[in-house]
């Protein structure tokens, strides 16, 4: 196919720019539309309906844009929406939550992940069910200081560290008295939010230090990309570099001035868009 594909990625913020950075390693041959909903973040916070109302909404603006497939790149919104907006959505969507949970089931480590997610999304349980659904195991951490963590640039550094070893000790140490929690162990670790992957080196450190032994860790947005790309494989080949356009419903200049660091290439220009709530 010679037409160039048009993908819309939404998320509640700019952490769903790492999954956009990933879409561009493996689909460079597609356009992009990103829409972040920062007037209502943070989804986590929000209730079911009015998560899956904005994400509606999000669905509606982005393909009134030219969106022929649209990426849920927010744990939130794929743990608590997509399921309920899939049947009446005019495109393909795609969620974080079954593509990591699947990368982490194909993993040669074991048969439990250990799930690193807000506390939202913890509550949710759905990289849990996800799991399940592959075959898996699944011990759920909330890591709440994390995400101040990324967006302060804190993404290494003895501070971050020590709170990464807080997070991690506890369920990555199995208890030598209790066989059953040795085999409960977690031996895969899975990026249950979109800023974590900014965490990863420090986190593989972390757990390698902690287990006595290398941890693989699945970044859903990797992982999400890689889905995507068995939908649309003919946007796996450069065309050409991809087109780009950005939209917030709050903060513009903030999400211009924070969003590299998730991307890994600077944003020009950032339009503001209101959602019908």
């Amino acid at each position: 196919m010679s037409k160039r594909p048009v993908i819309g990625v939404f998320d509640s913020g700019f952490g769903g720019l790492t999954v956009l950075r990933e879409l561009l390693r493996h689909l460079p041959g597609a356009d992009y539309l990103y829409l972040g909903d920062s007037a209502h973040l943070p989804y986590g916070s929000k209730s079911q309906a009015a998560v899956t109302r904005f994400t509606a909404s999000a669905i509606r603006e982005l393909t009134s844009r030219g969106a022929e497939l649209i990426v849920i790149a927010c744990n939130t919104a794929s743990a608590l929406a997509l399921a309920s907006l899939e049947a009446t959505s005019p495109v393909p969507l795609i969620g974080v939550i079954g593509p990591g949970a699947e990368a982490a089931a194909a993993a040669p480590a074991g048969s439990t992940a250990l799930v690193l997610a807000t506390e939202a999304t913890v509550a949710s349980h759905a990289y849990a069910h996800a799991c399940a659904a592959a075959g898996l195991n699944a011990v759920e951490k909330a890591c709440p200081l994390f995400v101040p963590l990324v967006e302060e640039g804190w993404v290494s550094g003895a501070i971050t560290e020590q709170i990464a070893e807080v997070y991690l000790r506890d369920v990555l140490i199995a208890d030598a008295h209790d066989p059953e929690s040795a085999e409960a162990t977690p031996s895969v670790i899975v990026l249950g939010c979109t800023h974590y992957p900014l965490l990863r080196p420090l986190l593989e450190r972390v757990a390698e230090r902690i287990a006595g032994i290398p941890v693989p860790v699945v970044d859903s947005a990797e992982a999400t990309a890689r889905r995507t790309a068995q939908l649309l494989p003919y946007a796996t080949a450069a065309l050409g570099e991809p087109r780009i356009a950005f939209f917030a419903t709050d903060s513009a200049a903030k999400f211009a001035r924070l969003g590299p660091q998730f991307l890994g290439r600077e944003i020009d220009h950032v339009e503001h868009v209101d959602l019908d709530d």
